[in-house]
């Protein structure tokens, strides 16, 4: 069997937002199968909870065809048949998370510099999120964006990268233009007031920057 193209939008949720999974289905009508990775992202939920919302939104996701990831909890996507996970940098080796999912699973791991990209790289994840790129509230903590140039050095050494953190529709071609593969929000879709055409308008100028997708490693 041929691998599957990776999704080239990412939508990063905040549980905050309220009424996540009718928000998700608002945000993914209309797209093409496969094209988004709704990537659950909640720290602070008990596991129960999380499985449930996990549940819900692989509900969600299956029914509008896109692809499901959830944060670092293998045991969570497992039970809830997401169809990857998406890791810390320092966390559970992508080797290690795909002999427990399958190796149909996506693997994706959170970088924010030129030698954790390639760490993972060399352990076999399918992408990494790069960033902050740009100027965003919630990574003011951790210091300056990353920025075009570092992603452009990062994208360099071969695998998949999603470009976030203070990406919109407005900027997502220049993330492209500089070597993503694709792009990933979560204010920018959580905080619209019309969610699927900010993930239509994203996702087009990921695809105008951009036509083809790298197929899974």
């Amino acid at each position: 069997m041929m691998p599957s193209p990776l999704p080239r939008v990412y939508l990063v949720t905040d549980p905050a937002a309220g009424q996540l999974r009718s928000r998700v289905a608002a945000a993914l009508r209309g797209l093409p199968p496969g094209a988004v990775g709704v990537q659950l992202r909640a720290k602070d939920m008990e596991g129960r909870d999380l499985l449930e919302l996990a549940r819900a939104l692989r509900q969600a996701t299956a029914e509008a065809g896109q692809v499901l990831l959830v944060n670092d909890r293998l045991d969570v996507a497992a039970l809830a048949g997401a169809d990857g996970i998406h890791l810390p940098s320092l966390g559970i080796p992508p080797e290690e998370a795909r002999r427990v999912l399958g190796t149909r699973a996506i693997v994706g791991v959170s970088c924010h510099s030129f030698d954790e990209v390639r760490r993972a790289r060399d352990g076999g994840a399918d992408y990494a999120h790069f960033g902050p790129v740009f100027e965003t509230p919630s990574k003011r903590a951790y210091g300056p964006p990353v920025g075009i140039d570092r992603l452009r050095q990062a994208a360099s050494l071969g695998l998949p990268l999603v470009g976030l953190g203070g990406v919109e529709p407005g900027n997502a071609q220049a993330v492209v233009s500089a070597g993503a593969f694709g792009v990933g929000a979560i204010r920018a879709w959580t905080a619209a007031s019309d969610p699927a055409a900010t993930v239509l308008a994203l996702l087009a100028a990921v695809l105008g920057a951009s036509p083809r997708a790298p197929e899974r490693r």
